[in-house]
């Protein structure tokens, strides 16, 4: 009997235990605040950064030439006179898949005009995309008159360039007319 009222005992004292709590998972730790970083190309495109580079000009056996660039790369624009045809190409690193069409926004102080751009070849180099503008399109005044730059953006490139109105574009202008 002694075992039957000890027994009965201890099982009532456990009885009277509460039972243990279910394991709590550790909260999640705080989010990562990431740093929104904002982009250059916000507000007015007369305050975006200039593209790193310079411009140079170059006479060629077809004509003049001014690209701009970081020395050493490929330049990243360039404009072509054709003085035979009185024209100038505007020229940017690309290439545009068959049967898809694309433009060229040219944004100067007095105004932005949108033309189309098609495939260049270039001798020894990457592909290009061009516009050709006659030498008296006005849009060619208005960038050389721009307040200190211009921006040239295309449909496809990931980002705006934005080109100091330096000298060397006016020589080229001036070359075919």
């Amino acid at each position: 009997m002694r075992m039957t009222i000890l027994t009965a005992v201890t099982l009532a004292v456990a009885g009277c235990a509460a039972p243990a709590p279910p394991p709590v998972a550790a909260p999640p730790p705080p989010p990562i605040a990431v740093p929104v970083i904002p982009s250059p190309y916000r507000g007015d495109w007369i305050d975006w950064p200039l593209t790193p580079g310079d411009w140079s000009y170059t006479q060629t056996a077809a004509g003049t030439l001014a690209s701009f660039g970081v020395a050493g790369r490929a330049p990243e624009f360039a404009m072509r006179c054709d003085p035979a045809q009185r024209r100038v190409t505007l020229e940017r690193p690309g290439r545009l898949d068959a049967g898809r069409t694309a433009t060229m926004t040219l944004r100067a102080s007095a105004g932005q005009m949108s033309y189309p751009v098609a495939n260049v070849a270039v001798a020894g180099a990457a592909p290009n995309v061009a516009a050709t503008l006659a030498a008296t399109d006005p849009q060619l005044d208005r960038l050389v008159f721009s307040r200190g730059r211009f921006v040239v953006e295309t449909a496809g490139a990931p980002l705006p360039l934005v080109l100091p109105a330096w000298p060397e574009i006016a020589r080229v202008i001036e070359d075919c007319r």
